[in-house]
């Protein structure tokens, strides 16, 4: 594998000049699509190749993008002025008629991305360089979620067949799938989907690129140790994530080096609490996770400080919330888990009607996030000891991602880094009854009333004070429901040549035109 490896990059490099950067990723963006999946790697990859009308920067601040300005004309109604002067790649020009095409293609069927437009009732063009976005209610944070929505052109998609975004649930595919067509500073020169991908330079674009990157090869290496000897050759120039087992022998290595840092993206156990007969169990008849005491019994047989401590090594922070520090609405003081007791989770299950437990099949993703599959056999692991049997069905994520989606699940490890760094994005998607789009990915279907008042009450509040509240309301409220189960705050790990200066964003997006090689 890793001579393969190895011999598919020399051929790729071969001839390239000092400016190509060469990415080694766990998994693939699954599909050039940039509506197609909510997914980080996939929105990372496609933001060098298509541009929101907000974007952010280094530090995560709001900055201009194809939008240069943006402003609430009334409480219903947000005016975007769009940049002049952007052309795509094939050389046609953006205006008003991409974005209004954009937005109503992310919230029609088949887009992964409504959850960040669900309030959204209308686009209108009001010249060709002005859009209104209206809401069914006052959105305050319209601009911070809408920075992963891509704009396309109307005109190209229409020429590809490509109107509507393909739906990851159905497995269906269209030219936008291995085709791209944006305004970035990068476009596609190559597709071969799980094997390599390569980007090149946008002569045309229309920003500062304030790196020297030239082309990126992009490959997916599912093994750690065939990523991690790419990277010590010298075969590569970045590996994401960087296992945490070989931080300390990465670090050593001369012309080599580690960047870490904690990231926004808290990683969960979700339960299936919709059907009265689980799909994978023992049980016959009934949903042991309707019953709060099984869910809560759940919660204290999972160790999760032995989880951070041995498996992520002490590269990621226990969570009790489904968000984690840094995003709008996360509180310190609702930030708690329930104690790990084994003897409290075997009486809570025996109370429940489970006191010899029973066999549950565990989907869990094993190119996804840091150390997955090893969390997951840890989970099963610490399960057992309260009865309860665990099957744990690890899967690359091209084939998790359309199983949880159809929730073709009974329990499932997922994780989650809010758009707009809001809590309410994980409310909405990841907690609010599932009526599409909310709850789009509430893949276990959790639903509570109280809840979705809350979720509902946040979206249309205006004072800053009034809403954190709300959101931690509800995000205390499904806590103390045990809705899901928070495992870790997971750091961000990645191995670098010692050639290249990268900026590691708290999101793990990879934007290449920050990014320097110095010669080889």
């Amino acid at each position: 594998m890793q001579a393969l490896l190895v011999s598919a990059l020399v051929l790729v490099a071969a001839g390239a000049q000092s400016a190509t950067l060469r990415v080694a990723t766990q998994g693939d963006a699954l599909s050039m699509d940039p509506h197609s999946l909510a997914e980080a790697v996939q929105l990372s990859f496609l933001g060098n190749v298509y541009e929101p009308l907000v974007t952010r920067g280094k530090q995560l601040e709001l900055q201009p993008a194809l939008a240069t300005r943006w402003s609430l004309i009334s409480p219903n109604v947000w005016r975007f002025e769009l940049r002049r002067g952007v052309r795509f790649h094939d050389g046609a020009a953006f205006d008003a008629d991409d974005v209004v095409f954009s937005i109503e293609r992310a919230r029609g069927d088949g887009s992964d991305m409504r959850s960040q437009v669900a309030t959204v009732t209308a686009v209108r063009k009001v010249d060709a360089f002005t859009v209104d976005v209206e809401t069914r209610v006052p959105n305050p944070i319209l601009p911070d979620l809408i920075t992963s929505l891509y704009m396309m052109s109307a005109r190209w998609a229409e020429q590809q067949g490509a109107q509507r975004p393909v739906d990851r649930r159905k497995g269906v595919e269209n030219a936008a799938s291995f085709r791209a067509n944006g305004t970035g500073p990068y476009r596609l020169r190559e597709r071969q989907p799980g094997v390599r991908t390569t980007l090149v330079r946008h002569r045309g674009y229309w920003g500062a690129v304030e790196g020297n990157v030239e082309e990126v090869v992009f490959t997916p290496v599912a093994n750690d140790a065939t990523r991690v000897a790419a990277l010590v050759s010298g075969e590569v120039d970045l590996i994401d994530p960087l296992p945490l087992q070989d931080v300390p022998r990465v670090s050593r290595q001369p012309g080599a080096k580690v960047l870490q840092g904690p990231e926004s993206r808290v990683v969960f156990l979700g339960f299936d609490q919709r059907r009265d007969e689980l799909l994978y169990a023992s049980v016959k008849g009934r949903n042991p996770f309707k019953d709060k005491r099984v869910r809560q019994a759940f919660a204290q047989a999972v160790d999760v400080d032995t989880i951070v401590d041995k498996l992520m090594r002490g590269a990621a922070r226990p969570a009790g919330l489904m968000v984690a520090p840094g995003i709008r609405g996360w509180d310190a003081t609702l930030d708690r888990r329930v104690p790990h007791d084994p003897a409290a989770a075997r009486r809570l299950l025996a109370e429940a009607g489970y006191g010899d437990g029973f066999d549950i099949t565990l989907d869990c993703p094993n190119d996804r996030y840091v150390n997955d599959s090893e969390i997951c056999q840890a989970v099963a692991a610490q399960l057992a000891r309260v009865g309860v049997r665990v099957r744990v069905q690890a899967q690359p994520k091209a084939t998790y991602f359309p199983k949880v989606l159809r929730r073709d699940t009974s329990f499932f490890m997922a994780g989650w880094s809010p758009a707009g760094y809001d809590a309410h994005n994980a409310l909405f998607a990841l907690v609010g009854t599932p009526a599409p789009p909310r709850g789009q990915w509430n893949l276990g279907a959790y639903s509570h009333p109280e809840t979705d008042a809350l979720i509902d009450a946040a979206q249309a509040e205006t004072d800053v004070q009034r809403r954190t509240a709300l959101l931690g309301r509800a995000l205390a409220q499904h806590r103390d429901e045990f809705g899901h189960l928070p495992l870790h705050q997971q750091f961000l790990s990645w191995g670098v040549r010692d050639t290249v200066t990268a900026v590691q964003r708290a999101d793990n997006f990879l934007f290449f035109k920050w990014f320097k090689v110095a010669p080889r």
